[in-house]
């Protein structure tokens, strides 16, 4: 059986990576949207954080990843015992992790739109097989897969001036209602963050991965955000909690 390969092409990237904290250790950066955190197998594919940055940072070595579409925070270790450092940490969970997001619709919570009021996600998520790279939702052989969200706020669509995006043969009402979150994954599962909105009948606005009805043509990116990172320095052992609001 021939391995499955995805058959994306990464569109060219013009934002550039911005560094938001460095030492002589670690750099945290803050990634743009529509950006591979790895470059794939296609040459077409090699443009990615990773190949940006050890043009200035031979040594640089990812921690983690985000997705293609989304923007924000990422950890990057400059040697080898940072890097395993770093990596024993999220593999221990004791990362803390932040993002904000875009929802369609107004998110409820007891019937009501209450803003700082939330609740807690908990579905399971394997690989779809017959679908790579997907993932999907399946109660029996699923692994654990667990987000807490708390509603910022309730804004009217259009303040994303998607218009220009959009399909002249759909149509909606543009002055629906969106809702801002902040999302708190306490699992770390491939596209959980994704797959736990659209479960909750609020997908994420530009997911073109997970959502098959108008959120996807709401907004020219993905309206998702890495936002805030805490974790232990890996060599002075200090908190290190760095934060950086979503450009949306």
């Amino acid at each position: 059986m021939q391995p499955q390969v995805d058959p994306f092409i990464a569109p060219p990237c013009v934002e550039q990576i911005s560094i938001v904290y460095q030492d002589e250790h670690l750099l945290v950066i803050n990634k743009p949207s529509g950006l591979l955190s790895l470059s794939g197998k296609h040459p077409l594919n090699k443009d990615s954080v990773h190949w940006r940055l050890v043009q200035d940072f031979p040594t640089a070595t990812l921690i983690h990843r985000l997705d293609f579409g989304t923007s924000g925070l990422m950890i990057v270790a400059l040697n080898k015992a940072v890097n395993k450092q770093l990596c024993e940490q999220f593999s221990q969970r004791s990362v803390t992790k932040y993002y904000q997001a875009i929802l369609d619709g107004a998110l409820l919570i007891n019937g009501q739109q209450q803003v700082g009021q939330g609740g807690e996600i908990n579905i399971p998520i394997i690989k779809d097989a017959d679908n790579f790279p997907l993932q999907k939702v399946c109660q029996q052989t699923g692994k654990t897969a667990i987000s807490q969200y708390q509603v910022i706020s309730y804004d009217a669509y259009d303040a994303y001036d998607a218009s220009c995006f959009l399909s002249s043969e759909l149509s909606f009402n543009s002055d629906s209602i969106t809702t801002k979150v902040l999302f708190k994954p306490l699992t770390g599962r491939t596209h959980q963050l994704r797959i736990h909105s659209r479960e909750i009948g609020h997908p994420i606005i530009g997911c073109d991965l997970y959502d098959a009805g108008q959120s996807y043509f709401k907004a020219p990116r993905l309206m998702l955000h890495a936002s805030r990172l805490i974790f232990s320095h890996p060599v002075s052992g200090s908190e290190m909690d760095v934060q950086l609001a979503a450009p949306f």
